[in-house]
């Protein structure tokens, strides 16, 4: 079999996302076999996709279908499935944890509480199509977070949940940064340890400036990508 006829097959397969869990390929050997080819050719073909722009491959763990990453935009809150739903994937939850922990010290600092205050932590995965979009930590004040049901967690966002408790939602501080997923983010978000992710930090305050939650979202860096516009109008730049 020649290399553009394989790519051809194998492209075909990826349109039709007949791929594995993340979007994996099978391996190098378990194609050469299938196909009935060499390691060679099949080594030519996925590179032949990979200047396409429609693979990519990752140190250790294989070869994956590329897709377009999520844009978010900065300026506006949004929750993910807001913004996996407006980039045309399906939106779904995972809750991997639900309960009541002590603050831990930036928790508590952050929510203006005692440090060891009961706090309401929520562990979950975001998935777009069925697939690990993001991991999110999630802490809430425990008088907020006190008649909140993992079934209400496992169902909606705190973004909806909390308004329709009577709470006024006001603003939102957030930091991005970014750090190496750790082995069990890895295995959550079915990427390789020390691939680089997007830490975003949030803040947010209630419609009276209190601190209600405090959350943490990771995003594999291929899979989400931070907008925000600018304004040229006179009196919007400063000169360095």
């Amino acid at each position: 079999m020649r290399y553009l006829d394989l790519a051809d097959a194998l492209r075909a397969r990826i349109v039709a996302r007949d791929l594995g869990p993340g979007g994996a390929l099978a391996g190098e050997l378990e194609l050469a076999r299938e196909y009935g080819t060499s390691r060679v050719t099949v080594r030519r073909a996925l590179d032949l996709l990979r200047q396409e722009g429609l693979v990519t491959s990752r140190r250790g763990a294989g070869w994956f279908a590329a897709v377009d990453p999520v844009r978010q935009p900065l300026g506006r809150v949004t929750t993910v499935e807001a913004a996996v739903e407006a980039a045309g994937a399906r939106p779904g939850r995972r809750i991997l944890g639900f309960g009541f922990v002590d603050a831990p010290p930036a928790v508590a600092d952050a929510l203006h509480v005692d440090r060891g205050s009961d706090v309401l932590r929520v562990e979950r995965v975001n998935l777009a199509d069925d697939e690990p979009f993001a991991l999110v930590t999630v802490w809430v004040r425990a008088d907020v977070g006190a008649d909140v049901s993992r079934a209400d967690v496992e169902r909606s966002p705190f973004y909806d949940l909390l308004p329709l408790r009577g709470l006024e939602l006001g603003s939102v501080h957030q930091t991005i940064t970014a750090e190496l997923a750790s082995a069990e983010a890895a295995r959550l978000l079915v990427c390789t340890p020390g691939d680089p992710l997007l830490l975003c930090r949030r803040v947010t305050n209630d419609a009276g400036g209190v601190p209600t939650l405090v959350s943490e979202h990771r995003y594999p860096a291929d899979r989400t990508t931070f907008e925000i516009e600018f304004s040229l109008r006179t009196g919007a730049l400063q000169h360095a």
